[in-house]
This record gives structure tokens, sequence and C-alpha cells, in this order.
């Protein structure tokens, strides 16, 4: 488990142990216990479920405004961030709409040529070859609508994927530019749950929803204009359809954002819950948290359920009503045509044609009520992500550059819980090609130290400059070529072995100085013996790289990268202690003549140090030299002693 980890879990069982933590329960949420009256139970029901419209509201508030963790967009920009990928598309989006009305309107020919068809039978006006012309268009129009439905449906997929495949780009741009700091402070189940669980309802979305959703619109406005024509008077029962449908869309549409989000939220809670007590299972363990954290997981697992309960409870009032009003427009025709038909306003036919037209609804109109709640489920879902952009930059990119490679932190102090602070007052210097070791017991504050260095955070007071200018004021790409962050934690992508190393200057490194960078982290021996070389692919369902060749691969991305200010914080730490010494051995000649802050528990890399800093408790209590530290026999000596031992 990294360092920043332990610091973090161990500042939550202080607070933990302080007190008990605040209820998250609402009160009263509790289910209703079984075997009472069933009006005292729907009464309790009811109010179990106004609690869990109370819960819902407040998850919105909490959401819109939160104080840790990422926001929650409004549904207007999830609709506009949505609208401005269909403008993007209006060719592909006008193709689909134009198709899907062509293929309505073929469906609508049957239904009218049967209406005149038992119009000519009733009056006796209709001969054999009228018959047999009705019977062959009909067939025709089936036809055609057959092959324009096929159409359709694939210019709908097409829209619909196409959409997607840029809304998953822009998901990836969004998140890519969060500020590492935000990413780490908010809860580590929150963003998990929004790349992964609302990308796949978003896509589902997009992908499923959106082109039904167009195709059964399309199809009810054509159908809609056709009863019109064919007969006002037998198309006003579907006003009574349309009143059911408006109430019960009114009703669930008001409700389901704010449940739809605290479902969804309840997940992040649940996914949070799990990860952090696996990752930090020997905390946990150690503190005697065990039983706290079991409970906490059995209260997120009942407030995820009284969510889905709630939502639950929105679509059967929404589906009762959708499918009471399916019926009552087939009686309505009946009824109004019998009396239609009586007092000569209406044929036979026309109310035949009526009745076909209501029965062909009933399929688009099933569709929007199904699309509908994953239409809801999916903004729901982009609200999510979309609030992902709307964090704000921890830094403000000035045009300034660095005078020099010197680098000076000054009074730094950091807290990653407010008022629990992990660095008290400390101040470190760096000279052009120096190497200083950062050395101390596990949540002593070094790795957090590296990271104010690198500028990964910034720190609550004090400030770290490089050539005098403050790390947080330059851009990104400008801070890597001037500080360089690598820590224990290593990735390899999916891509070459290539694409790997030159992720920092993709555009620019060459494949000799991939070679060379490879070479100075003693990985050539294996990468040439590779058949493809260094277009071996690397990743999911290709070569599987051992722990220590995928941290040699990650220190040559930073041979590559040039910087003149390293932070290696446990860089090699996956590496056995022998191939690790010989690493950090072929690496002595890249480290000449650059800044190194080393951060490690193997203490022979402090030995090889110009200077050594002892962290204890946040504070820097010692900074010397090996032999300076040794004869002081201060808490470096002890440390020494130990690990020689």
């Amino acid at each position: 488990m990294s360092e920043v980890a332990t610091e973090a879990l161990a500042t939550s069982a202080q607070t933990w142990r302080e007190g008990p933590p605040p209820p998250r329960m609402p009160e009263g949420l509790r289910r209703p216990p079984r075997g009472r009256g069933w009006v005292t139970r729907l009464r309790d029901y009811a109010a179990l479920n106004r609690v869990r419209e109370e819960m819902a509201s407040r998850t919105m508030a909490e959401a819109r405004n939160p104080e840790r963790g990422f926001p929650v967009s409004s549904g207007r920009t999830a609709v506009g961030f949505v609208g401005g990928l269909l403008r993007e598309r209006r060719a592909v989006l006008a193709w689909a709409v134009v198709i899907n009305l062509l293929a309505s309107g073929a469906a609508l020919v049957a239904p009218f040529l049967l209406g005149d068809l038992v119009d000519g039978v009733a009056g006796g006006t209709i001969g054999a070859g009228t018959l047999d012309a009705t019977v062959t268009v009909i067939i025709v129009a089936i036809v055609v609508q057959a092959v324009l439905v096929l159409l359709a449906r694939r210019a709908s997929a097409v829209l619909g994927y196409d959409t997607l495949a840029a809304a998953r780009e822009e998901v990836v741009r969004i998140v890519l530019r969060l500020p590492l700091g935000q990413v780490e402070s908010s809860s580590s189940g929150d963003l998990l749950t929004r790349i992964t669980s609302d990308v796949s309802k978003m896509a589902a979305a997009v992908r499923w929803a959106l082109p039904h959703f167009i195709i059964s619109m399309v199809t009810i406005v054509a159908t809609l204009a056709a009863m019109l024509a064919n007969s006002w008077l037998l198309a006003l029962p579907l006003v009574v359809t349309a009143l059911m449908m408006w109430f019960g869309g009114r009703h669930y549409l008001r409700r389901a954002p704010a449940g739809y989000i605290t479902e969804s939220r309840s997940y992040s809670v649940i996914s949070a819950t799990l990860t952090e007590s696996i990752e930090g299972a020997r905390t946990v363990e150690a503190l005697g948290l065990c039983s706290h954290r079991r409970d906490q997981l059995d209260e997120d697992t009942e407030l995820s359920g009284q969510a889905e309960r709630y939502t639950l409870a929105l679509r059967n009032v929404l589906f009762s009503m959708v499918d009471a009003s399916f019926q009552l427009p087939l009686v309505g025709i009946v009824l109004v045509g019998t009396w239609g038909f009586n007092a000569d306003l209406v044929t036979i036919g026309q109310i035949t044609t009526a009745a076909l037209y209501v029965q062909q609804l009933q399929g688009p109109l099933d569709r929007v009520i199904m699309v509908l709640d994953h239409l809801q489920i999916g903004l729901v879902s982009t609200t999510r992500l979309i609030g992902v952009a709307e964090v704000e930059d921890d830094r403000t990119p000035q045009d300034v550059v660095p005078a020099g490679t010197d680098l000076e932190g000054r009074d730094l102090r950091f807290a990653y819980r407010e008022g629990h602070d992990v660095l008290h007052g400390v101040t470190l210097e760096l000279a052009p090609g120096e190497r200083v070791a950062v050395v101390g017991p596990s949540g002593s504050g070094k790795s957090t130290l590296g990271r104010l260095v690198a500028g990964i955070n910034r720190p609550r007071t004090g400030s770290v400059e490089v050539g005098g200018v403050d790390v947080m004021d330059l851009p990104l790409d400008r801070l890597r070529t001037e500080v360089a962050l690598v820590t224990q934690e290593h990735h390899v992508f999916v891509g070459s072995l290539r694409d790997n190393v030159v992720l920092a200057r993709e555009t620019t490194a060459s494949d000799a100085e991939v070679e060379q960078a490879l070479r100075v982290v003693d990985a050539w021996g294996w990468v040439g013996k590779l058949r493809d070389g260094l277009d071996t692919q690397l990743g999911h369902g290709h070569l599987q790289l051992t722990p220590a060749q995928a941290q040699q691969v990650a220190l040559a991305r930073l041979v590559v990268a040039d910087p003149h200010t390293l932070v290696l914080d446990e860089a090699t730490s996956l590496i056995d202690p022998t191939s690790a010494r010989h690493l950090e051995g072929s690496m002595h000649a890249l480290l000449d003549g650059r800044a190194v802050i080393a951060i490690a528990h193997r203490l022979h890399t402090a030995h090889d140090a110009d200077r050594i800093a002892v962290v204890i408790d946040g504070r820097i209590a010692e900074l010397g030299s090996h032999d300076e530290l040794i004869d002081a026999d201060g808490e470096y000596a002890r440390l020494w002693r130990t690990w020689r031992s």
C-alpha cells in the first residue's frame, strides 16, 4: 500500500477514534416490519417513500455543490452536451430522421387502404380487380416498409455509435485534465464509478435508447398526423392517452433525476468502502477497525437498496399509468365511432383505420416509455460525467520561464483533511546536480513532500519554486520538462513498447533515443531478445511484463522526458534488492548533473546521496551527509543500524 494511502487511512482512523462518525443513514429510512395490517403498512410505505424523496433531494443538492468529491452537472448542461454532439452530425441526424419518416409513412399505407377496402365492401362498390390491386399495393407497401425500416435502423445505429464514440473521447479528455490532487482527495470509488458504470449507462442510452427514441417519436408523429387526416373525431380518444402519459411522465421526470443521482452516488460509496477497506486492509486490522468497516458496508448497502426501491417505485407508477392509457383509446374509438357512425360523421372504414392506427401506436409508445427510463438514466450518468469537467483547475499557468534549475521549497504545510497537517513547515533547498535522499518511517510525509516538489499538489502554505518560478504557475507540459515524479506505482498501456517509452515526447523521440533509454535502465538485455523489438505489443491480451520490467519501462520514460530535476519515490521498490542496486548503479551516469530527490526505505540509496533529509512526523528532523548523520548518532544512525542488521 502506498505511503499516501497509509497517511490518509491513519488520519481517518485517528478522527474516528476521537469520536463516532456522523450517521449517514437518514432517520426513518429503515423498512417497516412485516406482519402488520395492510392499511398500516401502506401508511408506513408512504412515509418511507417521503423519506426516500427527501434523501434524493438532499443528495441532488449535495451533488451540485459537494464539499469533497466531484460535482454533478445540471440536466440542461448534459442536454446541451449531447445536443452539441448531434449538431456536429447534422447530416447523419437528418438522414436518420428522414429515413425513419419514410418508413413510418410506408407503415401507414396498409391501414389506410384497408379502411377504404372496408368502405368499398360495405358499400358494394368494389370489384375483383380493385380488390386485387389494393392487395397488391398493400403487399408492396409492406415490402417497402421492411426495407425502409432496415435502412432506418442502420441510419439510427450509425448515428448512435458515432455519437457514442465522440462522447467517450470527450470523457477521456475531461478525465485526463483533472488535477491529480483533486482526484486523490475525492472518494476512491467516485471517479471509478463514473468512468465505468456511468460511461456504460451513457453508452447504452446513446447507442440504443437514443436511436429507438428517434424511431418511435417519428412513428408517433406520423401516425397522429394520419389519424387526424383520417378523422379528427376518432382522434379525440387519444387526448385521454396524452393526458395520462403527460401526468405520469411529469411525475416521473420531476423526481427521477434526484433518484437516479442518489442511486449512482450510492454505488460510488459502496465502491469506495470496498476499495479503501481492501487496499488498507493492513491499516484496518492494525487499528482494530474491522467491525467498523463491516458496519459501514452494511449501511452503505442498505442505503443503496433504499435508493433503488425509490426509483423502482417511480417506474412502477409510470408504467401503471402507461399500461392503462394503452387500453383506453381503443375503447374510446369504438364508443365514439359507434356514435359518429350513427350520426353519419364517420364511416366503418374510418373506424377500422383509426383502430388499426391505435394498435400500431402501442408499439412506438411502449418503446418511448421504455427508452425514456434508459434516457433518464443516461442523462443522469451524463450529468455525473460532465460534472467532472466543472472541477476547477488547481493551477493557473503563467507565461513565465524559470531563470535556472535550482529548486527551493519554503515553509511547506499540507493536509489531506482540513485541520490534520501531514507536513509542518518543511523547508528544503536543492542545488543543480545535487542528490538528496529523503528517509523516514512510513506515514511520516516523505511521499507528500515529493508530490509538492513535483507540483502534483499545491501546498496549504508556502511554495515550491524552480528557477524563481512557482511550480504551480508552470503549464504541465513545461513543468514535466523541469521536474518529473516517478513513484512505486507503474503502468503499462496497451500499445507497442516504443509507444510506452515515448509517452512524454511521442512526436520528437527517435528509436535511437528509445534504445539508449532502455540501455540506461538496464532493460535492453530482455528487450533485445523480443522477436518484434520495439514494436512488441504490451498490455492486456499481449506481452505481460514482470513488475521489474514494467518499472524499467517507467524509468525509461523518465530518461526520454529528460527533466533537470527528478523525484524518485520508491522508484525501484518492485525490483529485487540485487537488481535494484544494479539498476541504480547503471542510472548513475544519467543522474550525474541532475538534481535528484530520492525517497526510499532502502538506505543504500541514502548512503550514496550528497545529503540526507530525515523526515519524522511531517518535519525534517535531521539534514546532512551520511557520515555527518552517523557521527551525530541521532535518528538516522538508529535507522541505519536497524537496516544493516
